[in-house]
């Protein structure tokens, strides 16, 4: 009889444990927004480039160095810190012609040297790009627009795609009979629209050297995506 006794008061706390219910998990909402701001630029990336082709690999090379060095000479004369005037690609490559199906012979060498310079004003890129082009460069590859700080802009729109994740999440929570609770979990997601692409008029050779390349930088949008989970009860 009291072997059973001692048995059933070590079974009690086994049956007792498997009876308990599992926590009720919190009932969630999950909502993504986003926001963007309008900036207008404050910086300007031009990529300058000066090709020459001449008969040997020596003449081309040297011909396009001679110009590089007086388009460099005159961008810096602008009063462009030599430290915002970088070389990011050379190129000196055989070209070749073809015959009555004879092999391909090299008829000429091309050298290209291309530059990349930051303005850190808009209205100065018209300028710098007649300056280069009247030093020696003779192809402008490419010119993007950015801001020098955006990281302001970017908290401004991550400030309002919060606003707007809350004010959405309180109108789903009240619709459906709920109050809306804390977030439990916030993502972000920062992004940068394409801005609009520059728009440069090509000055005419028979203008006044006295006028300057036009060139409109409109404006960037700087944007943030968050996706937030609010608890609701």
């Amino acid at each position: 009889m009291k072997r059973l006794l001692f048995a059933l008061i070590l079974a009690a706390p086994v049956s007792a444990s498997a009876q308990q219910v599992a926590p009720e998990q919190p009932r969630t909402l999950s909502i993504s927004a986003s926001a963007t701001v309008e900036r207008a630029p404050d910086q300007a990336v031009l990529l300058l480039a000066v090709e020459s082709e001449a008969p040997t690999a020596k003449v081309a090379g040297s011909s396009n160095a001679a110009k590089m060095d007086r388009m460099v000479a005159a961008l810096k004369a602008l009063g462009i810190p030599a430290t915002q005037i970088r070389t990011v690609s050379y190129e000196l490559q055989p070209q070749y012609a073809q015959e009555n199906n004879r092999e391909p012979r090299i008829v000429a060498y091309r050298a290209v040297n291309q530059v990349q310079v930051v303005l850190d004003a808009i209205d100065r890129v018209g300028p710098t790009i007649d300056t280069a082009l009247g030093a020696g460069a003779n192809r402008v590859s490419n010119l993007t627009f950015g801001l020098k700080d955006a990281s302001s802009a970017r908290l401004e729109a991550l400030k309002k795609a919060i606003e707007r994740a809350k004010q959405e999440a309180d109108v789903v929570a009240r619709a459906a009979g709920q109050t809306l609770g804390v977030p439990q979990a916030i993502n972000v997601d920062g992004y940068n629209p394409q801005p609009p692409r520059p728009v440069m008029y090509m000055r005419d050779a028979a203008m006044s050297k006295a006028e300057s390349t036009p060139v409109e930088g409109g404006t960037l949008q700087i944007g943030a995506s968050v996706n937030i989970v609010y608890r609701i009860q």
